[in-house]
């Protein structure tokens, strides 16, 4: 009998291991996904000043 709550705390503590690591991943991935965005706007606008100045 004693085995059977050692076996229920391992897979509970492997689901929760396993969720705590799907949290941080997904909250890697959507920084990164955030910042490229920030990056291709900050290009566009360097661009778009750029072909202004050269239009003048």
């Amino acid at each position: 009998m004693e085995r059977k709550p050692d076996a229920i705390r391992a897979v509970v503590l492997i689901f929760a291991v396993g969720l705590v690591i799907t949290g941080f991943t997904s909250l890697h991935a959507s920084e990164e996904k955030q910042s490229a965005n920030e990056r291709v706007v900050a290009s566009g606008a360097m661009l778009e000043t750029v072909a202004r100045s050269d239009s003048r």
